[in-house]
């Protein structure tokens, strides 16, 4: 804001001082000086203006909003007053505003340059892009600068492709763009790359790629300078579209000559010589073979050309990866048509053999080989293996000893050659002791690694990290047989690990997936925020802290973790307007409609939709009916039982589930059918969750006066709908809870690394289920007997008896599912029962919705206990009957009472035991532990149990909170 343009201008010179206190944060002193300033110049409206945003900023935003639109209402003209209001305005989130703003001022200045081009950017932020259109042409009418009039163009394309209606979209406004630029064209007044670009764009998307064609080969394609091949690239693709395969192949081709080491030409050589062959093409006689030049159109042509590739490339100086896994991908490419011209090239394992002695040392040949292992025949793995490694230059210390790398070439080739091992299933068909004596193997060959990396930087990654996340891998496969000690020595290395490596991810990442298995959160909080994650991150590995933090007790890591993801996708929104504004003024047109799929696809995120319905639910257990009542909570959140903002039809996983390194065989690895089913539980989920928020919020909405029931007004007043509402989302709840449990019965077991499981399963099978719909039933029938009155209501005053019964029943039942030791001390290992945990968490949330329903029930029962209060004392009669509601619902208070009472103990018992588990006292003999490991061990205890002990302080002391509540119950 520091910037102003006229200096000579006095009033500049007064506002100074605002500006500066505004920018150094001091904002009281800014509302101070501009009180000052408008006492002697009134008329001085940028002052107004910038005391609003010091309102702003100090959290008075009525007043801020207040002054700004006096100013506002005077249309000003004048730079300052109109910069101050566009930034108010946006830190007030409205950017509509700045429109009529400078709509205003373009009328009264209409020759302004400047000011059209403010009002152009203000219709981009908020997506008006038939103003845009017509702001664009106004300004290339003042202004006959190209930039502009291509404004205009854009817009069209944005109005065509916002358009529901894709007919529309051909028809209208991608014809009028393309006869827009076509216009220019004629004339010779197409001056930048950009503009090309834009004219491409539209003929792409009107698919006359003929024309594109045309286009990019001509001489308005010479203008496209900036990308790397950006022509070629441009060609290519449109030859592809136009299914002109010569074209693409003899194109591919010279650029290979060019260039042996891209890849994606090779691919595009491949596809267009096998595309040839099927077509059975044949060069046509005394002709060119083709727009670009020769044809390879047999196997033995390609065969041929690779084979030359590879020869060149002994030439060159550097090597290079391509031609080598060129011939790979033609003899897989081969294998799969069934041809027998693979033989040709020769045998894929001498050729995988001779790859990796040239580049073994390299941490690619790993990632390269993969792609291309399963020519292999699964005879000819500990063959293969047994082959790389004898090519080592390992060297033992001693007879008998493990034979080591004695440099970084050789340590890297080595690991190459153990995540073959890995991936080609070798380790997986070892016996256990056999297993535990390779891990011991890694953690050796990982220590003598650490000797090469003692000059490395904290940020740096150790050279032989991946040998001690492969050790953890192995103990993962034992603890998944069933070996419990396994879980404590992966933790225990990664720690160690993470010690010497503190930047490596996935160290950290591995940590925290474990961590959360075992039902310790406490280490991941940390853990995760070591990570830095940033920006769209917070969306991809962010479920790896909300799915844990709120289902093991951390209320307020949770709550913390929210306000991370919900930030970045709020700010997104905001950010997003900013990068399309930065495209339209550097002609990067190409990147708006990018930017606006991100922003959709964020908008549509599967993560934002739980983020946001976990927060709700969250900030009403931890302060509905606590600190604020239930209603003013629900209003503060602006929730409404009728309205859905999730947008069921669009979720989008954007989840990245592969972000852990893996090795293993493809059967044991994560699977497209894993993550298709993680998204539709996910999702079951999601709507279980929304549901239930709407339902809760539905409560308040009941508690309003009621008319009798033969009043006409019931219907009108409102409130009849609202419970046909709450009965409808009942009926909701039931069918995505019947689809819940049909999906659990696939009984689906997710990779261990793979996507974690919701919280349905336990939510299921520990009852919290059928205890919060009974609740959400109940509050339909004290409805009921709301509308009836207690006259002729026995029946309902019955059924509500016996929910009360039932309901107490159901609790009991809930509560003897959290009963066990959540540590516990087995033949000298530590063994966690998260699930204890889990179950703590949802009786706290059920027990919460009971208490909310209660509150309905009180404010439903007292009217009546008054009047018949009234009554009695006007009737004189001690004897008038009590009706059995009332007796039933102090019953069932009472129980309440009783039952939270009796958790907060069975918490308390917790809590001694926990604080009393001598973890010192465990035998670490096991003779897999070295000295400096039994360190680590006593780090990893100590943190699941001071994890542990942190959730069940915080579930009790909401708890506790919760009793206060159910003690004024009493009506």
């Amino acid at each position: 804001m520091a910037a102003r343009g006229h200096v000579q201008d006095p009033n500049d010179r007064r506002l100074r001082p605002i500006y500066d206190y505004l920018d150094n944060g001091n904002n009281k002193m800014a509302i101070q000086q501009a009180d000052k300033l408008l006492k002697k110049h009134k008329d001085l409206h940028c002052a107004k203006v910038l005391k609003a945003i010091g309102l702003q900023r100090t959290g008075k935003q009525d007043e801020a909003y207040a002054l700004a639109q006096e100013v506002a209402a005077l249309e000003p003209t004048d730079d300052n007053s109109l910069q101050a209001l566009t930034i108010l305005y946006r830190e007030m989130h409205r950017p509509e505003l700045v429109t009529k703003l400078y709509e205003a001022a373009v009328k009264k200045v209409p020759n302004s340059e400047e000011y059209h081009s403010h009002l152009f950017m203000a219709y981009a932020r908020v997506g008006e892009y038939k103003k845009m259109q017509q702001a664009g042409m106004a300004l290339y009418k003042i202004v006959p600068k190209n930039p502009y009039y291509f404004w205009s163009v854009m817009s069209l394309i944005m109005q065509s492709i916002s358009a529901q209606d894709e007919n529309l979209s051909k028809t209208m406004f991608l014809p009028l763009a393309e006869r827009m630029v076509e216009k220019m064209v004629k004339e010779d007044k197409i001056e930048a790359e950009a503009e090309v670009e834009l004219y491409y764009m539209i003929l792409e998307r009107l698919e006359k790629y003929k024309e594109a064609l045309d286009v990019v080969r001509g001489k308005l394609g010479e203008k496209l300078t900036s990308e790397l091949q950006s022509r070629e690239n441009k060609c290519m693709a449109m030859y592809k579209k136009l299914c002109r395969w010569p074209e693409c192949n003899a194109l591919s081709r010279r650029l290979l000559l060019k260039n042996s080491d891209d890849w994606q030409f090779y691919i595009t050589y491949f596809d267009s010589v096998f595309q040839l062959i099927d077509e059975s093409w044949t060069p046509p006689p005394e002709e060119e073979h083709s727009l670009e030049g020769e044809v390879h159109y047999s196997t033995e042509q390609a065969v041929k050309f690779i084979e030359e590739r590879i020869t060149e490339e002994s030439k060159s100086s550097r090597p290079l990866r391509g031609p080598y896994l060129a011939k790979l991908e033609l003899i897989r490419r081969l294998r799969y048509r069934g041809c027998n011209d693979e033989y040709k090239l020769g045998d894929p394992e001498e050729l995988m053999f001779q790859y990796f002695k040239k580049f073994g040392d390299k941490p690619c040949c790993f990632t390269d080989l993969k792609v291309f292992v399963d020519l292999l025949p699964s005879s000819q793995y500990t063959k293969f293996i047994s082959q790389l490694l004898a090519v080592i230059p390992l060297s033992a210390a001693a007879e008998g000893e493990l034979a080591l790398p004695s440099d970084i070439k050789a340590l890297q080739q080595h690991l190459c050659v153990v995540q073959l091992s890995r991936l080609l299933g070798i380790y997986h068909t070892m016996e256990k002791k056999q297993k535990l004596a390779v891990v011991r193997e890694l953690m050796l060959r990982y220590r003598h690694g650490l000797e090469f990396g003692k000059s490395c930087l904290k940020t740096e990654l150790q050279f032989s990290d991946y040998y001690c996340l492969l050790a953890v891998h192995l103990l993962l496969d034992l603890w998944l047989e069933g070996e419990e000690t396994a879980v404590w020595q992966c933790l225990t290395l990664l720690e160690e690990g993470l010690s010497h490596s503190p930047s490596n991810a996935q160290f950290k990442l591995l940590l925290i997936r474990i961590y959360c298995r075992l039902g310790a959160f406490e280490p991941v909080a940390e853990l995760y925020s070591s990570l830095d994650a940033k920006h769209i991150q917070h969306d991809t590995i962010g479920y790896l802290l909300t799915r844990y933090a709120e289902a093991l007790g951390h209320y307020a890591a949770a709550s913390q973790s929210c306000n991370f993801a919900l930030r970045f996708f709020h700010s997104n929104q905001k950010d997003t307007s900013e990068y399309i504004i930065q495209a339209y003024k550097y002609g990067a047109f190409e990147k708006i409609p990018e930017f606006i799929a991100f922003r959709n696809r964020l908008n549509s995120s599967l993560h934002f939709a739980q983020v946001r319905t976990e927060r709700m639910l969250l900030d009403l257990l931890l302060e509905a009916n606590i600190s604020t009542s239930l209603e003013e909570s629900i209003k503060s959140m602006s929730l409404s039982p009728e309205e859905d903002d999730i947008p069921w039809n669009d979720l989008r996983d954007n989840r990245d589930l592969t972000v852990l390194f893996n090795w293993d065989p493809k059967d044991r690895d994560i699977s497209e059918e894993h993550k298709k089913l993680s998204l539709e539980e996910e999702t079951m989920w999601l709507r279980i969750r929304s549901l239930t928020l709407r339902l809760v919020s539905g409560l308040p909405t009941l508690s309003h006066t009621i008319q009798p029931k033969n009043s006409e007004k019931t219907a009108e007043n409102g409130v009849s709908s609202k419970i046909d509402t709450i009965r409808s989302l009942l009926q909701q709840l039931e069918v995505a809870v019947d689809s819940g449990k049909k999906f659990l019965e696939q009984k689906i077991q997710y990779p261990v690394l793979g996507p974690p499981p919701t919280r349905m399963a336990g939510f299921f099978s520990n009852g919290s289920c059928q205890c919060q719909t009974s609740l959400f039933y109940l509050v339909s029938d004290i409805y009921e007997l709301d509308t009836n009155g207690l006259e002729d209501s026995a029946e309902i005053q019955e059924r509500i008896g016996n929910s009360f019964k039932s309901l107490v029943e159901r609790l009991t039942d809930l509560f003897n599912k959290c009963k066990g030791d959540l540590i516990e001390v087995r033949d000298g290992t530590l063994k966690t029962h998260p699930s204890l945990l889990e179950n703590l968490v949802f009786f706290v949330e059920t027990i919460s919705i009971a208490l909310w329903v209660s509150s309905y029930c009180d404010s439903v029962l007292r009217p009546f206990k008054s009047n018949l209060q009234k009554k009695k004392k006007k009737k004189k009669e001690s004897s008038l009957a009590m009706p059995p509601v009332f007796t039933h619902f102090l019953d069932y208070v009472t129980e309440l009472q009783t039952l939270t009472s009796n958790v907060i103990d069975h918490i308390k018992g917790l809590e001694i035991i926990l604080t009393a588990l001598k973890l010192e006292e465990l035998s670490l003999k096991d003779t897999l532990l070295l000295e400096e490991e039994k360190k680590f061990t006593k780090t990893v205890q100590g943190k699941v149990q001071s994890s542990y002990h942190h959730s069940v302080q915080e579930i009790g002391e909401l708890l506790k909170k919760r009793l206060d509540t159910i003690k004024k119950l009493k009506i």
